[in-house]
Formats: C-alpha cells, structure tokens, sequence
C-alpha cells in the first residue's frame, strides 16, 4: 500500500500536538493565573476598566466616560462576569447634552461595540438588567485601539499570550485538515488495492486454472 497516506496523517497528528504543546505551555494551569492574564490582557487593550458592577434584575445602573481627545474612534464594551444563558443586558448611551448614540442588546458574556466621537465628549451608559437573576458587569473603553502600541511591545500579555495562542489555532486547524486528508488518501488507496486485486483475478478464472 502506498506510504503517502499514513504519513500524511501521522504529520497532521504531530502537527496538532504541536499545537496543544504551545496553548498548554502558554496558558496558567490554575485558574487564578488564567484571570490575572485576562486582567492584564483588559488592562493593556483599554484606557479604562470599570470596578465591578452590581445590577440587579430589573434595575439599572450608569456608567460615564469622558474621551480624552476629539474626532476618536471609542472603542467599548461590557463584559458579564460568570455569565450564564439567559443573562441580558440593554445598554443605552447618551451624552450630557442629550444626544443619542443608540441602543444595544447584550445576551452573551462578552459585548464591543466601536463609536465614533467627533468631538470631545462625556458619555452616559445606562446598563439595564433584563434578564432574570442579579448581575455584575464591567465596563471597559478604549480610544482609537487600532494605534495601540499593545501589539508593537515584545513583553505585553497580547504578545506573550494572545499571539501564541493564535498561532496554536492556526496549527490545530492545519493539523485536523492534514490529517482528515491523510485519511482520505489511505481509504482511496485502500479501495484501488482491493480493486486492482479483483481486477487481477478476473483475468483468471477459477475454472481456467489446471493445477
């Protein structure tokens, strides 16, 4: 049987071990090494992260955020710390004079959404529980993220996390299809084998053979 199959597929296995090495490697075995990187990771990506907020079902509570500078692209988001199915969020955001900058609905753990502020401006967001039990939130803000030096700083959480981490995704998804190829080929080769067999054995009948 031709080689080229298993070897196919023994590259694509070594190449998702590969990829488990370096996500197990990058990411804390316990859970409160987990949350400090997530912690610095929010700490670097944004200029400003809320204490944690308690709203309880049916309420609401504010959060306001002044921008540093004019004509910004505002990054924001809310996150629903130990989120679970049914939580939801409306989060309504005006300025001090009035003005709406829109409505939004939240149903999953993590919510961003990018304004753009053409003028130095202080922001309201009214954060409504809808959902059913109590929860707490953070609220995060960062002015034109796509500036940030977060990607350009050899020594941040993002480069020592996130990047490795994507680079692991990549490799997993290249080793499954690797291997899912290595597999197909075998089966394939499998198959004409047995054909090229039967086809061997046509050419001779059991009644033509004279022992």
């Amino acid at each position: 049987m031709d080689k080229r199959g298993p070897i196919i597929t023994i590259s694509g296995l070594v190449l998702v071990l590969v990829s488990l090495s370096i996500a197990i490697s990058v990411v804390p075995s316990n859970l409160s090494g987990t949350n400090m990187m997530v912690s610095s990771l929010f700490e670097e990506m944004f200029d400003e992260i809320t204490n944690e907020i308690l709203i309880e079902a049916g309420d609401s509570q504010f959060v306001t955020y002044s921008t540093l500078s004019s004509d910004v692209s505002l990054l924001w988001g809310i996150q629903i710390i130990d989120y679970v199915s049914g939580d939801k969020l409306s989060i309504k955001i005006s300025n001090i004079f009035g003005d709406d900058y829109g409505e939004f609905i939240q149903d999953e753990p993590i919510f961003f959404q990018m304004l753009e502020i053409s003028q130095s401006d202080t922001l309201n967001l009214e954060i409504q529980n809808l959902g059913t039990r109590d929860v707490s939130v953070i609220a995060v803000f960062s002015e034109d993220p796509e500036n940030s030096d977060v990607f350009s700083n050899p020594n941040s959480t993002t480069m020592n996390m996130v990047l490795p981490l994507a680079i692991s995704g990549i490799l997993l998804i290249i080793g499954f299809i690797t291997m899912i190829i290595g597999i197909i080929i075998i089966l394939v080769d499998l198959k004409n084998n047995q054909n090229n067999k039967r086809n061997y054995w046509d050419l001779f009948p059991s009644d033509q053979i004279c022992l």
